[in-house]
C-alpha cells in the first residue's frame, strides 16, 4: 500500500471524476480575501466545508444514542460559517462529491488551523467503492464559542492505494451510508 502524491489526485480527479468539484492546486486566497487553505497539497486534498449545518442542541435533554438517534437533537442552520456552543459539536457537509477506487481507501485529518483553537474535526475513513458528499463532525473542545467557515478548508484526505484491489468493497456489501447526499445522521 502506497500514500499518492499530487499528481495521481489530479489525474484520478480530472480523468475519473474522484472528487468533484475538483480544486488542481492550493488555494490560500479568493477574491483577494485569505482563506483557510483547500485543493490538492503535495500527498492528500484539502476538503471544504458546506453552508449546511446541523448544530448539536440539548433543549430536549436527549440521550444521544446511535441506534436510535433523536434529529430533534441537532438545530439546522445555512450560512457561510456556523457557530458552535461551547463544549459542544456541530454536523457539516463537504463541498466536494467523491468516487473511490476499488483498491484506494483514505484517512482524513482535521487541519491545523482548527485543531490549534481547539476545534476538532473528525471525518471516518472513505472505504473502497463509497462516493457521496462526506459529513465531517466538528467538535468545539472549548469553553467558548466557535466558528467554522463555510467554502473554506477543514481536513486533509490522504489517499491510500492497495497493491491488490479488496475482495469485497463498501459498494459491494451496499453500506449504509453509499450516496449520501446532504449533512447525514447516524443511521443503525
Amino acid at each position: 500500500m502506497s500514500i499518492k502524491s499530487d499528481r495521481w489526485i489530479r489525474r484520478m480527479a480530472e480523468q475519473h471524476g474522484m472528487i468533484e468539484p475538483f480544486e488542481p492546486g492550493q488555494v490560500r486566497e479568493v477574491e483577494g480575501r485569505k482563506v483557510i487553505s483547500y485543493g490538492t497539497s503535495s500527498y492528500g486534498y484539502d476538503i471544504r466545508c458546506a453552508r449546511e449545518f446541523k448544530v448539536f442542541t440539548n433543549i430536549h435533554s436527549t440521550v444521544v444514542d446511535p441506534k436510535n438517534f433523536d434529529e430533534k437533537s441537532f438545530v439546522d442552520f445555512s450560512g457561510d460559517f456556523c457557530i458552535i456552543p461551547p463544549n459542544s459539536f456541530a454536523l457539516a457537509r463537504t463541498v466536494e462529491y467523491f468516487r473511490i477506487p476499488r483498491d484506494v481507501l483514505t484517512v482524513c485529518l482535521g487541519k491545523s488551523t482548527y485543531a490549534r483553537c481547539g476545534i476538532i474535526v473528525n471525518v471516518t475513513p472513505f472505504e473502497p467503492e463509497w462516493e457521496g458528499y462526506v459529513t465531517l463532525e466538528f467538535s468545539n473542545t472549548t469553553p467558548l464559542p466557535a466558528k467554522i467557515y463555510a467554502g473554506e478548508g477543514c481536513a486533509q484526505v490522504l489517499f491510500f492505494q492497495s497493491d491488490e484491489v479488496c475482495e469485497v468493497s463498501y459498494g459491494d456489501r451496499k453500506g449504509k451510508y453509499q450516496g449520501q447526499q446532504g449533512v447525514t445522521l447516524p443511521r443503525a
